[in-house]
């Protein structure tokens, strides 16, 4: 079997667990590389956890990888089509994993007839979503909240910009679906729970679905544990022999 070579752009909460599952051995993949924007504290945490593993620029991701693992939000491909026309023009190929976001399979069915309506709502503890410009920029607090709060509600396109950090499902739900501006979206800070929490509804020509998941929280609140992985599956379904789900 071909060995890819992957690049790892940042080691945070996901690109951590991804350096770890690669040096640990995925077949047909192996690290190649990886880039941090601390240099010091990135290569402090490869060497404590025995991961041989060169820090690099990203520029440098070419010479030295087949594949690129760009931990960032999914949201960042909204603003910028361009990024989807250069890899149209140079035969490249954008994979969104399903991420926290459970169901994708199904909306991208769905989207080879006619998709009627998609919304989605997601409560996550406020801790989750500290931080946005959404809530900076409508001076929206959070502090001391006893009971559910709607923070927003809105496109997936509002989202993803108010909520960079916090909604990329919103991001890759539109992408499979029917567009961020025509995908729905409402924010919940809620207090009672613990796990960030997303149900989706979709109306179809072919379906009517709901899809409710709730997330276990990494080491950072804004990021659920199964992100991570899911992006490591993706990565095994280009080698894997038996591919299940679209």
């Amino acid at each position: 079997m071909p060995i890819t070579r992957v690049a790892v752009a940042g080691l945070g909460a996901i690109g951590r667990v991804l350096a770890r599952k690669l040096s640990a051995g995925v077949p047909g993949l192996t690290l190649a590389c990886a880039a941090a924007r601390d240099h010091a504290k990135a290569r402090a945490w490869l060497d404590a956890e025995h991961i041989a593993c060169p820090l690099v620029e990203p520029e440098a991701f070419p010479a030295l990888a087949d594949l690129a693992v760009m931990v960032l939000s999914a949201g960042a491909l909204l603003p910028r089509p361009e990024l989807i026309e250069l890899a149209k023009a140079r035969g490249g190929q954008i994979i969104v994993p399903t991420g926290a976001l459970l169901g994708l399979d199904a909306v991208t069915a769905a989207a080879e007839g006619r998709i009627h309506s998609v919304r989605m709502i997601t409560r996550k503890p406020p801790r989750g979503l500290l931080g946005a410009p959404y809530l900076d920029a409508n001076h929206i607090s959070l502090e001391g909240l006893n009971g559910p709060k709607l923070v927003f509600s809105g496109t997936a396109r509002e989202a993803a910009a108010g909520f960079p950090a916090n909604v990329n499902v919103a991001a890759a739900l539109a992408l499979a679906g029917i567009g961020p501006d025509r995908t729905m979206m409402e924010i919940w800070a809620d207090p009672s729970v613990d796990r960030n929490c997303h149900t989706i509804e979709v109306d179809s020509d072919s379906a009517h679905f709901t899809l409710a998941i709730e997330n276990v929280p990494s080491e950072n609140p804004r990021t659920g544990r199964i992100t991570a992985l899911s992006v490591v599956a993706a990565l095994r379904k280009l080698k894997t022999p038996l591919r299940i789900g679209t």
